[in-house]
């Protein structure tokens, strides 16, 4: 899976009795573009015959019955989505104001070694220098494991978004009998496709009943447990 999540690092410039300022910067973590991995997939399905039920009309291509989806509708439409996105970025946000907060402190320590420099001893200035080397390498360590929380948490919804989708479509196709279901985007094969096949709409309104009577059952259950 592609990380999304490729923050650029604080410059931290420690050397022996000399320690530079820390040069702040954004810690940009690429929240906003979770990617749908996967549904590229070709989703070959052999079962049930057609229904008359479908508003698509999957072209017959030889014994093939063909459908596509538009990622970026289904994505844009997709409640599931939507309320997993926004929180996803709140919790970047929240991220990555503290570690703005604690590269700034990390910051104010290292200006005020530098500006009382001169009236130190050699042991005081090496004593202090070794201290915030230490505050510098914790410092890394969490930014790092920040980062790997948000690719982890990517890669969770990535693999519920996929698993989602991909059991839907499973459902749909032996429901109107198709064989193919191809995702259409700017980065697909895809070039062309005849609007007649395109189920994008059908997934979107089954995908978001899906959503929707899950975090139902999910409110009662829930409800009942505190009554207990």
């Amino acid at each position: 899976m592609k990380c999304e999540f490729c923050a650029e690092p604080f410059l931290f410039i420690f050397a022996p009795s000399k320690l530079k300022s820390i040069k702040m910067k954004n810690v940009p973590i690429a929240l906003s573009g979770l990617s749908l991995v996967g549904v590229a997939v070709l989703f070959y399905l052999h079962f049930a015959k057609p229904s008359n039920t479908s508003s698509a009309k999957p072209v017959v291509a030889g014994d093939i019955k063909i459908a596509y989806v538009n990622s970026d509708t289904v994505l844009k439409y997709y409640d599931y989505y939507k309320e997993v996105k926004a929180r996803f970025e709140a919790k970047g946000k929240k991220l990555d104001q503290d570690l703005q907060n604690r590269a700034q402190a990390l910051q104010n320590e290292i200006g005020a070694y530098q500006r009382n420099l001169s009236t130190m001893t050699i042991g005081q200035a090496k004593a202090i220098e070794e201290d915030l080397g230490k505050k510098q390498q914790n410092f890394r360590m969490y930014q790092q494991s920040v980062e790997q929380e948000l690719v982890n948490d990517q890669s969770k919804v990535n693999s519920e978004l996929y698993g989602n989708i991909t059991s839907f479509l499973k459902t749909y196709g032996a429901e109107r009998g198709l064989d193919v279901v191809l995702k259409y985007d700017p980065s697909s094969d895809l070039l062309f496709g005849n609007t007649a096949i395109d189920i994008s709409q059908d997934v979107i309104k089954g995908l978001n009943e899906a959503f929707q009577l899950k975090k139902t059952e999910g409110t009662k259950k829930d409800s009942t447990a505190t009554k207990k």
